[in-house]
C-alpha cells in the first residue's frame, strides 16, 4: 500500500508493505529505484521493536538489524544499512510465549495508550526528520520512559497476544 503527500514540505511517499515483515525489503527495493530515493537521506524505516518498552521509540541514522528479521531483509535488498530508522517498542515477549504470535497480536488495554502515544511521538520524530533535524529528533525522542517494577508487571497481566492480527504498528 502507498500514498503520497507533502509533510514539513517535504514530498513524501508513505509506504506500507503487504508483505511479511521479514521479507519488507522486497517491496522497499522496487519503490526505492522506481522514486529514486537517496536513502541514506530520504529513506525513513519504522519497525517494532521487542527489546523496547510498550510506545518508548529509538532513532538511529543507520546500523545494523539488531536481531530484527525485517530490518535484515531491508538491508540485503538495499545492500545498504545507511537508512535512517524509527523503533517503537512492544515490550519484551513475556516467558512461555511464542516470539511470532506475540508481535502479530494485540496489545492489551493498559498497553494500548503507551502504544498510541508512542505512535504520536513517532510521527513527531518523523516530521522533525523529514524537516532534516534528525539529530534533534533522536535528542527529543531517544530518552528512556523509565516503567516502575509495578507498570512493568501490569503491562504483562492479562495480555492479549492471540495470533490473527498482523500489522501491529
Amino acid at each position: 500500500m502507498v500514498g503520497k503527500g507533502v509533510i514539513e514540505g517535504q514530498k513524501v511517499i508513505l509506504a506500507k508493505p503487504i508483505t511479511y515483515m521479514n521479507a519488507s525489503g522486497e517491496s522497499i527495493r522496487p519503490l526505492a529505484d522506481y522514486y529514486k530515493v537517496d536513502i541514506g537521506r530520504e529513506l525513513i524505516v519504522v519497525s517494532d521493536d521487542i527489546t523496547l518498552p510498550p510506545g518508548q521509540i529509538r532513532i538511529r541514522k543507520k546500523g545494523s538489524a539488531g536481531g530484527h528479521n525485517g530490518l535484515k531483509n531491508i538491508i540485503s535488498q538495499l545492500g545498504s544499512e545507511n537508512f535512517h530508522r524509527i523503533r517503537i517498542g512492544v515490550g519484551e515477549k513475556p516467558k512461555g510465549y511464542d516470539l511470532i504470535n506475540y508481535v502479530l497480536g494485540h496489545f492489551s488495554k493498559e498497553e494500548m495508550p503507551l502504544m498510541d502515544e508512542g505512535t504520536r511521538r513517532a510521527v513527531k520524530a518523523a516530521e522533525l526528520m523529514l524537516s532534516g533535524e534528525v539529530d534533534q529528533a533522536m535528542n527529543l525522542f531517544n530518552r528512556k520512559v523509565a516503567l516502575t517494577e509495578n507498570e512493568r508487571v501490569d503491562l504483562h497481566e492479562g495480555i492479549d497476544r492471540s495470533p490473527g492480527r498482523t500489522g501491529r504498528i
